[in-house]
């Protein structure tokens, strides 16, 4: 992943999220930790809706054990992000998600990164394969 080469069009799936009077911190631009949850609710949005993951009863819940963002130029509330995602891994149990953070209407990204999920059985915590409408809905969002 080149960050300056990357474009809307390179991710499978957008959505907006709106950004909050309490995401700025003192420096008047959304903090570095906020990306994150960008990250998150792009990614668990999708996996619910697309996928049927059930978070809070399902057999088996995703790990975050990896991830990384690199932040390109400044976002600041009120402004609206567009957060794109895209898979470019999908092991048995793991799965690699890309992220673009967009302005609303920007072309060029302010964030990109990456997150690494790897899914468990819920009890057990041994990892677990990633299977029907839960991984068609993965791979949807391969490149």
């Amino acid at each position: 992943m080149n960050p300056k080469d990357e474009r809307r069009e390179h991710y499978r799936v957008t959505r907006r999220i709106p950004t909050r009077w309490r995401d700025n911190d003192v420096y008047h631009h959304i903090n570095n930790v906020i990306y994150y949850e960008f990250f998150d609710t792009v990614i668990n949005g999708y996996l619910m809706e697309a996928g049927g993951l059930d978070f809070s009863g399902g057999e088996m819940v995703g790990f975050a054990v990896e991830t990384h963002c690199q932040f390109l130029k400044p976002i600041q509330f009120p402004q609206v992000v567009d957060a794109c995602l895209r898979v470019t891994k999908l092991g048995n149990s793991s799965v690699r998600y890309e992220i673009g953070i967009f302005k609303v209407d920007d072309v060029e990204p302010a964030a990109v990164g990456y997150f690494v999920h790897v899914f468990v059985d819920r009890l057990t915590r041994k990892p677990a394969r990633i299977s029907g409408r839960l991984r068609e809905a993965m791979e949807a969002l391969l490149l």
